[in-house]
């Protein structure tokens, strides 16, 4: 046995002993063959690469990131600890086997990016403050109209200045904050834990927190989130910087990485901007491609798979080869409709949405709205003026009249942070958000817009007045967008181009507590991080996290045509889709509902002097990211009683939903006949309309229209009154063809002709009808104001001749 040992040991020196390993990559005696996190020759390589020769292993950049033990070949001694050097200075504290973790990544990505990753604990994506609020709004109010709650405790920078961006940026985020201070909240709390099975029967309420956190939750950055077919992402910075395929498999050459079993990265290589190119199965790609992004934009308002031109269906069409149905994607199906005018021209999200957008700027924001700082006009301006000579705020007014004020002008300079990624020489100068902070790949030649893509694509954009200019802009588009100004003072672009909107109307939850069932706590897997920047999930300890109560969703329907029209919270006019319309069903331990179909119903925190009561279900004002050249037609919102609020077909067609619905054999006066019934579609509590119905004829408000911003809400009467132009048709056929002698001549003559009307003949008579009526009422009005001007000339003005009758007379 000794000699065994003394053999082992003598064969360990002869191929150990010698190793000097800070000019060695242990690192990858395992993983050979693995992707460059970046290609070597780009600047950020160079940087990792320095760091590695500064603190002695200028052979091993793996430990900038990673950390870990270099001075070893066993893996489980590697996956240990760190260099002494990053124990004192900046550098990994720890092994971390993913260093974008939020919850280490300032010892790593906050070397370089220290702005970035300061801001992100603040940003939206990690505190998820809007549908917190959205869902606390519809279980009963329960943090009344603020944003209090969030996934974590947080709060503010004590020093305004703090906040990234320009002055100008900073002073106008201070303004807003002060018009809205609900939704832009100076400090915030954790959401309180998911209530025990016997908590939740006493409080059925309380179960708003086993769905937020088994369902709502999961995609916030501090966690990996579910993992099944289209979810599959990283963490923290991870979660958009690193590729993930839908179905979840490596597809690198790092050989200890399964290839066949999903939950792993497509390959170990960064995607940012033009700069940063990765390499697999043959294909280079820059930029972040939008299918990163709707791994979790594909709930809520869906603008990711919106973006993409996919609305769900409750069917599963078409057939494969083998005849099996569509696969589920994020655990639903879909159809496939027009994609958003801007990806079809290779547009990603990151073209248009800027650091501050997706990063955050360092403050709390309780809305999607809060932190979005662009506007369309910003690049695509005016019939009447470019983007630079529109005024900061132009479409981001948070008033009801559009801001007036100096050109906004362009800037040559972009802030230190962000020159470290791709950026481009200004030209004539970066394009300004309406808050006042430069585009970083936007930029002025002359009088056109110059777009540079991560993909690495530029695009020359010609603004508005210019194509005005040329008269590259069809009559139709002149008549909506410089003809009638009000619709560019007034109204979102979106308005009209978003042709088709996801409107999921009726969201029914249930909540059941019964038979023990659990449910993973998603938000605090999260929370159960060790030093290695690890979550619970990624340790494979979710069954450390269940919670009571198993959440089951189902609509009462699916639309995406004719989207309905509200005030948003900038105040402009803009569509609508279902938020949270949460009908509640809260299932006891016992087994017995202790809340069915339930709509609670809510103070209008809006209009307090109202006294009034609202159902605490929620339209909410979008832009649904599915934007098209062709705008939607004038008929759809001007003659369309669903745009106004009213409805489908005015909200006639549905029947009262507060009584129970039975199906079967039935008297003529609609007594079951059978005793032993079931009933087809019990009732719902405090919501009998139609849910497409928000506001009625009369100017009441029958739903809650967004419950985050104080301007948002359904059309006024005069803005109703405006849009109203129904009954159009008939104000000429009711007299048509025998109203009266002039028009039964006309038709007849027509009827002799043998005119053909069609639409463009129709347009033309009524062009004719409106061109002849406004002359004739103009030089009607005309005559008869000369005929007086001539009348009191005679009498007052015009000497009389004098003859011998009126000799004498004065």
């Amino acid at each position: 046995m000794k000699k065994i040992v003394l053999l082992w040991s003598l064969l360990a020196a002869a191929l150990f002993g010698g190793v000097d390993y800070h000019k060695t990559n242990n690192c990858l005696l395992c993983h050979g063959g693995i992707e460059h996190i970046r290609q070597p020759q780009t600047g950020m390589a160079k940087a990792i690469a320095k760091k590695a020769a500064e603190v002695g292993y200028a052979s091993n950049s793996c430990i900038v990131c990673h950390g870990g033990n270099p001075a070893t070949r066993h893996k489980s001694k590697a996956h240990k600890g760190t260099i002494k050097y990053f124990l004192k200075h900046e550098g990994p504290k720890e092994f971390y086997p993913v260093p974008g973790s939020p919850w280490i990544n300032q010892n790593t990505c906050g070397m370089c990016h220290k702005e970035q990753v300061a801001a992100q604990m603040n940003s939206l994506m990690m505190t998820e403050q809007g549908k917190i609020h959205g869902v606390l709004y519809s279980f009963g109010g329960l943090e009344g109209y603020e944003h209090t709650m969030a996934n974590y405790d947080a709060k503010n920078p004590k020093d305004p200045h703090a906040r990234l961006g320009t002055k100008v940026y900073k002073e106008y985020m201070q303004k807003l904050a002060k018009l809205n201070p609900q939704v832009y909240p100076k400090a915030n709390k954790q959401i309180p834990p998911a209530p025990t099975a016997e908590e939740a029967t006493k409080h059925p309420e309380l179960a708003a927190y086993t769905y937020l956190r088994n369902q709502c939750l999961r995609c916030h950055t501090g966690g990996k989130g579910r993992q099944k077919r289209g979810d599959y992402r990283g963490i923290g910075c991870a979660s958009c910087h690193i590729p993930y395929s839908n179905s979840g498999f490596y597809e690198g050459k790092d050989k200890t990485i399964p290839h066949n079993k999903p939950g792993h990265l497509l390959v170990h290589e960064i995607q940012s901007s033009r700069n940063a190119v990765v390499h697999v199965n043959d294909i280079n790609y820059t930029g972040v491609p939008t299918k990163t992004c709707s791994t979790c934009h594909n709930r809520g308002k869906r603008i990711g798979v919106s973006y993409e031109g996919m609305m769900e269906t409750k069917y599963n069409p078409t057939f494969d080869e083998y005849g099996n149905t569509q696969p589920k994607l994020h655990t639903k199906n879909y159809i496939h409709l027009k994609d958003d005018v801007h990806r079809s021209k290779g547009m990603l999200c990151q073209d248009c949405h800027t650091s501050r957008d997706l990063h955050g700027d360092g403050f709390i924001s309780g809305a999607t709205l809060a932190p979005v700082e662009i506007e369309c006009q910003d690049c695509h301006g005016t019939t009447k003026r470019y983007p630079w000579e529109l005024p900061l705020g132009y479409s981001d007014e948070f008033e009801t009249k559009p801001v007036e004020g100096k050109a906004r002008g362009v800037s040559k300079t972009l802030a230190k942070y962000l020159m470290k990624g791709t950026h481009y020489k200004p030209q004539d100068g970066y394009l300004l958000t309406a808050r006042g902070n430069p585009y970083k790949n936007v930029v002025r030649d002359g009088n056109d817009v110059i777009v540079h893509l991560a993909s690495g694509k530029d695009i020359t954009l010609h603004p508005l007045k210019k194509l005005k200019q040329e008269e590259k802009i069809s009559k139709k588009g002149l008549v909506a967008m410089d003809q009638i100004s009000a619709h560019n003072d007034k109204m979102e672009c979106y308005t009209c181009h978003d042709t088709w909107v996801p409107q999921c109307y009726g969201c029914h939850v249930k909540v059941d507590y019964s038979g023990g069932k659990k449910s993973v706590d998603w938000l605090a897997s999260a929370h159960d991080h060790d030093l290695h920047g690890t979550t619970a999930q990624m340790r494979k300890t979710l069954k450390d996290h269940l919670i009571d109560g198993k959440v089951t969703e189902t609509r009462s329907y699916l639309r995406w045509e004719d989207p309905p029209l509200v005030q948003n919270g900038e105040g402009r006019v803009s569509p609508a889709m279902p938020g949270c319309q949460v009908v509640i069903t809260v299932i006891g331990k016992d087994g017995k509902a202790v809340q069915q179909n339930h709509v609670n119903m809510m103070p209008d925190y809006k209009h307090p002097d109202s006294n009034r009561t609202l159902p605490g279900i929620v339209m909410a004002a979008v832009h649904s990211h599915t934007v098209q050249k062709e705008a939607r037609e004038c008929e759809s919102c001007h003659s369309n009683p669903k745009a106004m609020g009213y409805g489908i077909e005015g909200g006639k067609l549905f029947s009262d939903q507060t009584q129970d619905w039975n199906v079967g054999l039935k008297t003529a006066s609609g007594e079951m006949i059978a005793k032993r019934f079931k009933i087809q579609k019990p009732k719902i509590d405090n919501f009998g309309i139609d849910w497409s119905r928000f506001v009625d004829e009369n100017g009441t408000p029958l739903q809650t229209v967004d419950n985050h911003w104080n301007l948002a809400g359904p059309l006024s009467n005069e803005q109703r009154d405006k849009l109203d132009r129904r009954g159009v048709c008939l104000s000429c056929h009711k007299d048509i063809p025998e109203g009266n002698l002039a028009v039964s001549a006309m038709t007849h003559i027509a009827e002799m002709a043998d005119v053909k009307i069609d639409n463009k003949e129709h347009q033309n008579i009524l062009k004719k009808i409106l061109n002849i009526g406004a002359w004739l009422q103009v030089l009607g009005a005309l005559f008869i104001i000369l005929l007086v001007l001539y009348v009191l000339y005679r009498k007052f003005v015009k000497k009389r001749s004098i003859t011998s009758k009126n000799k004498g007379w004065k």
